[in-house]
């Protein structure tokens, strides 16, 4: 029998949870919603310093060398078109048959805040907390404040299994 890739519900969810094939941690039940995890910004941002010269998107790019990390004690003013990276609170793990896409939240998209435009994907079989990228499209400032939850998860049971093994397979912090 051929298995179909499927958004997970909340039933299924809490069972993967409750087997402990997939770990959120920490994690409260009203965290988990109808069909995703909501997932919280730590208290650390990374922005990309002032001034910054041409940037070379090439393989060997790393966004470390063009920012800098800050401690998320105050909120932060993300200017119109500014772009910063969070970290979420929450540990993820996911089993080898299971991967997710990172989305951000209707309440905020709609007064501007994009998360994740790009690279949402979670491969499967991570184990790390995951970096938001995080952009302001709205024609105002926008305070952002740690211990929000910012976005959710979406998790999909995949058509086979895998482990990702790449170059932020073990990220804890930025």
């Amino acid at each position: 029998m051929r298995a179909h890739m499927a958004v997970l519900t909340r039933d299924v969810i809490l069972r993967e949870l409750e087997s402990g094939r997939l770990v959120v941690d920490p994690l409260t039940p009203e965290q988990v919603g109808p069909a995703s995890i909501d997932l919280t910004l730590g208290d650390q941002i990374r922005v990309i310093e002032p001034g910054a010269k041409t940037i070379a998107i090439r393989d060997d790019a790393d966004f470390r060398d063009h920012t800098r990390a800050l401690q998320l004690d105050r909120p932060f003013l993300l200017a119109p078109g500014g772009t910063i990276h969070g970290i979420t609170v929450e540990h993820i793990t996911l089993p080898p048959d299971l991967c997710g896409f990172l989305e951000g939240r209707s309440r905020f998209a709609r007064l501007g805040l994009m998360i994740h435009v790009t690279s949402a994907f979670v491969q499967p079989g991570v184990s790390n907390r995951q970096v938001l990228e995080m952009g302001n499209v709205s024609g105002h400032p926008l305070e952002i404040h740690a211990g929000v939850r910012l976005c959710q998860l979406v998790l999909m049971r995949t058509e086979g299994s895998a482990v990702y093994r790449g170059r932020f397979a073990d990220q804890e912090r930025l």
